[in-house]
C-alpha cells in the first residue's frame, strides 16, 4: 500500500462541501466522480481523473472537464454501478493509504445512504476512509481502542452502531463517558457527546461502529 491520500469529489450539493481547498497539502491526487469533477476545477486543484456518465453537467461544463484533466472516462448513464463507485475503484487500483469523499452526503437520501455504507468497502480493503462535508465527518471503525482527538471544528461526537448489535462500548475522556455498555440499532445512548479534554479513546470488543463528528450549521 502507497502513502497516498486520495480524495474523491462527487456531485452532491455544493452548499454541503467544505472548503476543498483546506485540504491541498492533505490530499495527493483528485478523483472527480460526475461533477463533482467540476466542483475540484472551481477550487483550482489538479483534477487527477474524471469518471462518469455527466448526466449533471451541461455541455459547456464537461468541455472544461476535459480541458483540465489526461484521464477521462465518460460512461452511458445506464450502469450497474454509481459514478462514485466508478470512481472508488478507480481509487483502489492506485492503493492508496487513505481515500477522503466529499460532497457524497446531503442530496438524494438513497445516494446519501448508500455513500456511508461505501465506508465498510473502503474499511475492508484496509484503508483509512473518510467521509466529510461542512457539518460531518464520518469514519467507520472495526473492534479494538481508538484514540480521538478534540477538533474545535467538530466538537460534538456520536456513535451510530452500523452493524445491528454493538458490544463492549468503553469512553474515556468525554463529558458522557461509558463502561462496556451495549448499542444495537436505533440506540440514541452514543448520540451527541463531546470530549472533556484534548484527546479521549473509545473501545468496544464486537461489531461495527460508525464514528460522527458534527457542528450546528
Amino acid at each position: 500500500m502507497n502513502h497516498l491520500t486520495i480524495g474523491i469529489v462527487g456531485s452532491g450539493p455544493e452548499k454541503a462541501l467544505p472548503n476543498l481547498t483546506t485540504y491541498k497539502d492533505t490530499v495527493d491526487l483528485w478523483i472527480g466522480a460526475d461533477r463533482g469533477a467540476l466542483h475540484i476545477i472551481d477550487s483550482g486543484l489538479k483534477l487527477f481523473e474524471a469518471v462518469g456518465d455527466f448526466d449533471s453537467v451541461a455541455p459547456e461544463e464537461m468541455r472544461r472537464i476535459q480541458c483540465k484533466v489526461n484521464n477521462f472516462n465518460k460512461l452511458p448513464s445506464e450502469k450497474d454501478e454509481t459514478d462514485l463507485e466508478l470512481a472508488l475503484n478507480k481509487a483502489f487500483e492506485l492503493h492508496p493509504e487513505t481515500i477522503l469523499l466529499f460532497g457524497v452526503t446531503a442530496g438524494r437520501k438513497d445516494h446519501e445512504l448508500i455513500n456511508i455504507q461505501l465506508l465498510y468497502r473502503i474499511l475492508e480493503k484496509g484503508i483509512n476512509g473518510k467521509i466529510i462535508d461542512r457539518q460531518n465527518q464520518l469514519v467507520l471503525t472495526k473492534p479494538g481502542t481508538h484514540t480521538i482527538n478534540r477538533d474545535p471544528d467538530y466538537p460534538y461526537i456520536s456513535f451510530v452502531p452500523f452493524s445491528e448489535i454493538v458490544e463492549g462500548i468503553t469512553l474515556k475522556g468525554f463529558y458522557y463517558p461509558l463502561e462496556n455498555e451495549t448499542i444495537t440499532w436505533g440506540s440514541t445512548l452514543c448520540i451527541s457527546n463531546e470530549l472533556s479534554r484534548e484527546s479521549g479513546n473509545f473501545s468496544y470488543r464486537r461489531g461495527i461502529l460508525l464514528l460522527i463528528k458534527s457542528r450546528d450549521s
